[in-house]
């Protein structure tokens, strides 16, 4: 098919998508933007993490590595829409995503997969529509942490910067014979309260 990579049945990775130059791109100008209007960190470091953790999700719970690879490239893109702005940025990073993965030569039930993860991990109007999906909501919420937060004047923190400067170390835990997912958080209480977190 024209436009597509001659990927002769090779599974596309999270490398082939890193290595794509509008993936990088759009999540380095995504991160710009937010920094812009004041939000927390969403460049490389927390595409990456939140990769990681997805991944790390799937295979301590034991699911094939296939789709352990897709909770990854979910999670590494996850934050791209963010290119177009905040409104709707899940949306809009599943329908940025799309033409990229086909590009790849990922086939359609994978695409559909990740997109939908993608376009489902934002708390306000999202599901966990498959296993995919929910990694990636644990791993994207999981990365709690006071160097996210840009914004260096206490005084005006919002909720979500006063979260995570609170917050020195956090962890997420997951117990594969026991089914289990604990998220570790250990935080300053001078800085924010318990409360804030739920």
């Amino acid at each position: 098919m024209a436009g597509h990579a001659d990927t002769a049945g090779t599974p596309v990775t999270l490398d082939v998508v890193r290595a794509h130059p509008r993936v990088g791109a759009f999540i380095k100008a995504a991160d710009a933007h937010l920094a812009a209007i004041g939000f927390t960190e969403h460049g490389e470091r927390h595409c990456s993490l939140v990769a990681k953790i997805a991944y790390n999700v799937m295979t301590r719970l034991g699911y094939p590595a296939r789709e352990a690879e897709l909770a990854a490239i979910a999670g590494y893109t996850h934050d791209i829409g963010n290119v177009i702005g905040r409104a709707g940025h899940a949306l809009t990073g599943a329908v940025l995503m799309a033409p990229i993965l086909d590009e790849l030569g990922m086939p359609p039930h994978e695409v559909a997969t990740i997109l939908g993860a993608i376009g489902n991990h934002e708390e306000a109007h999202g599901h966990p529509v498959n296993r995919v999906s929910a990694a990636l909501i644990l791993a994207d919420k999981s990365d709690v942490h006071r160097t996210r937060v840009r914004n260096r004047d206490p005084a005006t923190f919002d909720i979500h910067d006063r979260v995570n400067y609170a917050v020195v170390r956090s962890f997420l835990s997951v117990d594969g014979a026991a089914r289990a997912i604990t998220l570790e958080l250990t935080f300053e209480t001078e800085v924010t309260s318990v409360l804030e977190y739920f």
